[in-house]
């Protein structure tokens, strides 16, 4: 005899997954014993959903004083790619990025990541801001609303021990419900963020008996406090308990980067300080993401002003390809991991990156690489775990000229400004951030619609 499920509405499922998963941390269960429960009555289809969370992870490489110009010698302009005399190191050697409906043009240099087959998204957005470290005009969403202070405040619905983490001052913004960033000064300040002197010699849980007894008594007395069960507490009382659980172990050991990781993400001594910094950080970036101790980490990159670049063609070429394997690296080892909050798929498949910068420079000159762009226009690269249409919405043409583009269409359009466009493309990555969810998206976006750049949630 065939089961009979209860029925619900399309419109209905997501308050439910969020109901049950309440519940069941209210009374104390176990998640799979909630999934359980849900397959059981409403199916399987909406208890996978319920067995992931509802935010994607992310990542945000934000490069100041020049060096986001580099990033345009793995994704350069369709015009661009097979002009002579443009600034890009491999004139008619770029290939075009596979597309499905909807998507637009978006090339791929030779040096390009392969990203494990995802696909790239391109905003003409913000505007230039010449030799700035913390630049913000093309990672605003709205007045007084950072898109990276939006996405920490999204992926509050999935609680970690420490939100968002940056390296260095970088920009994050305000909004509404964001937690603070957690900033350190370079990549092994991200390891000794999560290495608990509690747990090193001479502390007072150095010994596993100690630790085990603190977790043991800190649960029973959260289990007694009469507030537990309240929605205002649950959140800040499940990130005590994971921190509980840590504060008697030294995680540096399974932070720190090893002689095997450099192999892969094709580093070594020898490679450029700039280089091997993005490197580190992402290493250890994939391994918060598989203990499920942070859920967003911002990177600084390069930061080298690279005028001279097109005069040593060799270095160029290093460079570009560097970063390649690097980011390739990155996301090799994040489709290797099981995602933890999210049954039967991979980190990788759960996780938005976006590239952004000061300036790209001038992509139709590369003597001297000029620090201005044409109208003064700025641009992102975005990964968008496939909730972004891919290609370039808006480019920089072989003449010099600009379009920008319509947010409810995708089409390209002349007129408009870049800085205009910002809050349409800062939209679209929170859109991937909370896996489709607008309503959430409207929480901190009032603009005009982003359909024409979106790929619809599948329920």
């Amino acid at each position: 005899m065939k089961r009979r499920y209860l029925d619900l509405p399309d419109h209905a499922r997501r308050d439910f997954i969020k109901w049950t998963i309440g519940l069941g941390a209210a009374l104390g269960l176990r998640p799979w014993k909630v999934f359980e429960v849900n397959e059981s009555l409403v199916g399987p289809a909406i208890a996978q959903s319920a067995a992931c969370s509802s935010v994607n992870r992310f990542v945000g490489n934000i490069m100041g004083n020049g060096g986001f110009a580099w990033m345009t010698q793995l994704w350069p302009f369709p015009e661009i790619a097979t002009k002579p005399g443009a600034a890009f190191y491999a004139t008619g050697q770029a290939t075009a990025q596979a597309a499905d409906t909807g998507d637009k043009p978006f090339m791929l240099s030779p040096a390009a990541p392969k990203l494990a087959g995802k696909r790239m998204t391109g905003f003409i957005c913000g505007t230039n801001e010449t030799h700035t470290q913390r630049p913000t005009s093309s990672t605003t969403v709205g007045t007084g609303v950072g898109m990276f202070a939006a996405v920490a405040a999204l992926q509050t619905a999935a609680p970690t021990l420490v939100p968002s983490i940056g390296i260095g001052m970088l920009p994050y913004g305000t909004a509404a419900g964001a937690p603070a960033i957690a900033s350190v000064a370079g990549p092994s300040g991200m390891v000794d963020l999560f290495n608990s002197a509690s747990s090193t010699a001479g502390g007072a849980l150095v010994k596993q008996q100690d630790a085990s007894l603190f977790e043991a008594y800190y649960k029973a007395n959260l289990s007694l406090h009469r507030a537990a069960a309240r929605p205002t507490m649950t959140r800040g009382f499940l990130t005590g308990k994971v921190a509980a659980n840590l504060l008697g172990k030294n995680l540096a050991a399974q932070l720190t980067p090893s002689a095997d990781d450099y192999t892969r993400y094709g580093v070594s001594s020898s490679t450029p300080s700039k280089l091997m910094a993005i490197a580190q950080v992402l290493i250890t970036t994939v391994k918060a993401f598989k203990l499920n101790l942070t859920n967003a980490v911002l990177l600084p990159g390069m930061s080298d002003d690279p005028h001279g670049a097109f005069g040593d063609m060799n270095n160029l070429t290093m460079t570009a390809q560097t970063l390649g394997k690097i980011w390739d690296g990155f996301m090799n080892d994040l489709m290797n991991e099981p995602d933890p909050m999210c049954a039967g798929m991979k980190i990788g498949d759960n996780v938005v990156i976006t590239w952004s910068g000061d300036t790209p420079k001038d992509p139709n000159t590369p003597s001297g690489w000029p620090d201005g762009t044409p109208n003064n226009s700025n641009w992102i690269f975005a990964l968008g775990a496939g909730l972004l249409k891919s290609g370039w919405f808006g480019q920089v043409k072989g003449d010099g000229s600009v379009t920008t583009w319509n947010p409810t269409t995708g089409a390209d359009m002349t007129g408009g400004t870049s800085a205009s466009m910002s809050g349409p493309a800062g939209a679209a990555v929170l859109y991937a951030v909370c896996k489709g969810d607008m309503r959430r998206v409207q929480d901190f976006y009032r603009g005009v619609g982003i359909d024409g750049v979106i790929n619809a949630k599948q329920m």
